[in-house]
């Protein structure tokens, strides 16, 4: 173990020294329907750049615009990921983090130790903390633990008196009522989720129907590649529809290679994700995307992405499949680990932000300069993801870029129409609203 250990190291230092020379273009290049597509690159290890995540100093915060303002809600936190708003106006915040898997070749040692300096690998709370906001000042009079004890958990919502949470084996179901502090019900388990002792993408997101009946949850590959085989992808990389009452499950969509979070367009009921894309063949490929999610649809991982661009590691060919691909909405550009989508609720921030979705960029590593690390909004026309993005929330990354304070990762409206960030770096949740004019 100690000969691995220092072979990780070794390879960590390698990779990144090798981002060096290997620089990715303008970001912006990517974002849009039509994102640029260079020919992809083989790489023994992929180019990395790891900035050392060293948290929030007393007084610092992430930037917003002139016109926004920007608080710190709650600290001290244990790797928050999901923030979720009751309909009384509390806020559900699920602090989690991976269950751990056993490294299978080398190349996992080295991803192990990236998201270690990075802050991928802080211990999370598996349990979900409520914030009471009464007078939606931003500064919660109560904070206590809801529920504990739980399995990684990351999806939650709550119909109709009862609260699931999508641990990463399984949705619970807990008898709920908005208002309680304590939920001390034993949860009854609605549905198994593919996990297994891989579980390479293990957040499961989750989404309720616009009516309530379903219940929609995003499972992630078991590899970025299909380098743990073929066999190991079975029911993976695939978006799950589960009835809410009787718990059986179909897929709903596939080719998704890590749908991270899922969204009910306001007044279609449309159903989109962020879905993150693969890795290794260029600090420009793959774009990450934001996208409508078709019943049956097929959206390309493992054969090919972006519709029919043609994976050659994807062993053996699906040319079938590559001509059944359908093209993502939305490019987010290459690596930025989008992990937070949430729908504008009208003019509550400002005019700009009236129409379409809010992402949370986590930032990713294999790629220089680093991409991502940052809130921002994509405008809607017509219902469709359409023109340039706007930042948010920046500044989470430290001025040379070796160094991150957070990584934004959920995100949602609150009662009051402000913005909640979940920071599983900076152990803190943000809350972005209008500024106060004098």
């Amino acid at each position: 173990m100690i000969r691995q250990l220092k072979m990780a190291s070794a390879l960590v230092g390698i990779a990144c020294l090798a981002a060096c020379g290997d620089q990715g273009g303008d970001p912006m290049r990517q974002y849009g329907p039509d994102p640029w597509l260079p020919e992809p690159s083989q790489y023994l290890l992929p180019p990395m750049s790891v900035p050392q995540a060293v948290g929030w100093a007393p007084g610092e915060a992430p930037t917003v615009p002139a016109d926004l303002r920007i608080q710190a809600m709650a600290t001290g936190l244990m790797h928050p990921r999901i923030v979720y708003p009751l309909p009384n106006g509390d806020i559900l915040v699920v602090e989690s983090n991976s269950p751990g898997t056993a490294p299978l070749r080398p190349k996992d040692y080295v991803q192990g130790r990236v998201k270690a300096r990075a802050g991928g690998s802080a211990p999370g709370g598996n349990r979900i903390t409520l914030l009471r906001d009464a007078d939606g000042d931003g500064v919660p009079e109560l904070r206590t633990v809801l529920l504990d004890h739980l399995h990684s958990p990351y999806g939650v919502t709550w119909v109709a008196g009862t609260l699931y949470v999508a641990n990463t084996d399984a949705i619970v179901a807990f008898p709920f009522t908005p208002g309680q502090t304590r939920i001390t019900a034993p949860g009854v388990k609605l549905a198994d989720l593919p996990a297994g002792p891989i579980n390479h993408h293990w957040t499961k997101a989750m989404v309720a129907s616009a009516d309530g009946s379903k219940l929609y949850v995003g499972v992630g590959s078991n590899s970025n590649i299909t380098e743990n085989g073929l066999d190991a992808e079975q029911g993976r990389a695939a978006i799950y529809e589960v009835d809410r009452l009787t718990g059986a499950k179909r897929i709903y969509a596939t080719g998704t290679r890590n749908p991270t979070n899922l969204a009910i367009q306001l007044g279609t009921g449309t159903l989109f994700a962020v879905v993150n894309e693969r890795d290794e063949i260029g600090p420009d490929l793959v774009p990450d995307y934001l996208s409508s999610i078709r019943d049956g649809g097929f959206y390309g991982w493992p054969w090919s992405y972006w519709g029919q661009h043609v994976d050659v590691r994807a062993q053996p060919e699906n040319p079938a499949m590559v001509a059944r691909a359908i093209k993502p909405d939305y490019g987010l550009s290459s690596h930025v680990a989008a992990l937070g989508l949430a729908f504008s609720q009208g003019e509550t921030l400002a005019p700009r932000f009236a129409n379409g979705a809010f992402v949370g960029e986590h930032g990713s590593w294999d790629r220089s300069p680093l991409n991502g690390y940052q809130v921002i909004f994509v405008p809607f026309v017509n219902g469709r993801p359409s023109g340039a993005p706007i930042p948010v929330a920046t500044n989470f990354l430290g001025a040379d870029q070796s160094t991150v304070r957070g990584r934004p990762v959920g995100v949602a409206l609150d009662r009051t129409g402000a913005l909640v960030i979940a920071d599983d770096v900076g152990n803190t949740v943000w809350r972005v609203s209008a500024a106060i004019r004098h």
